[in-house]
């Protein structure tokens, strides 16, 4: 069975993307932290698509976590092979730096900079075994642009874009590629309490964009079409900065 896993898959971008994938044929991972009742929202979504998939419950920020619950599947799944990983999951804990507690910056690291390196790293091996597999990493216009209020989120998602670089090269060979996509003002619970109208005027296109259009983006370069195309950053953003 070939399965796409999608950490932060419970709602928003990453909701569209189970979707994407779904749709692509995929046995859908479906990893959360918290929230159950979003995460089975989007597994009755998956169903409803007439794909399969299943929930994997644990924190990208903790390896212990990690080890367990995923650790754990993948030695109870050996016939069945992760094709595709979507690192998507990631928090915003925003201020200023001269007023950044320390937590705000140790938990927004965390969950996008570390939960790419214990997520990926544990399902990596087999991809290589297998000399077949799509790693998509979501970073942000913050990653690239840097914005202020953002240094700590931005540092996460810039370190992710360097990561995916080097890593790229590292298993390219093994006709596994590693690209990364990076959302611009996305219409998600993480953007609800922006001024759309105010902000819309800075994006050539005059909107935010959706998750669909993030997620077909994702599902592009999970695709077999994508793959000569490795170490790049995609950005949906309207054309509010390339």
């Amino acid at each position: 069975m070939k399965c796409a896993l999608v950490t932060g898959g419970s709602r928003g971008i990453g909701r569209a993307i189970c979707y994407e994938l779904a749709r692509a044929g995929y046995h859908i991972l479906v990893n959360y932290r918290s929230n159950e009742v979003e995460a089975n929202h989007t597994l009755s979504g998956i169903t409803e698509l007439g794909a399969s998939g299943e929930l994997l419950q644990f924190d990208v920020a903790n390896k212990e976590d990690i080890q367990q619950v995923l650790g754990s599947w993948l030695e109870k799944n050996t016939e069945n092979h992760i094709e595709v990983l979507v690192n998507n999951a990631g928090i915003k804990d925003d201020g200023l730096m001269m007023w950044m507690k320390d937590e705000q910056w140790e938990s927004v690291l965390k969950t996008s900079l570390d939960g790419f390196f214990y997520v990926t790293r544990t399902v990596l091996n087999a991809m290589l075994l297998k000399r077949y597999g799509r790693i998509i990493n979501v970073v942000s216009l913050s990653g690239l642009k840097g914005l202020p209020g953002q240094a700590n989120y931005s540092a996460a998602k810039a370190g992710v874009i360097g990561a995916s670089k080097a890593l790229a090269q590292e298993v390219a060979k093994r006709n596994v590629t590693v690209n990364c996509v990076a959302p611009g003002f996305i219409k998600t619970d993480m953007t609800e309490g922006l001024d759309e109208n105010e902000l819309k005027g800075m994006i050539p296109v005059k909107r935010f964009g959706t998750p669909e259009e993030v997620a077909h983006t994702v599902g592009f370069l999970a695709s077999k079409g994508a793959g000569y195309i490795t170490a790049e950053v995609i950005s949906v953003n309207g054309g509010l900065y390339s």
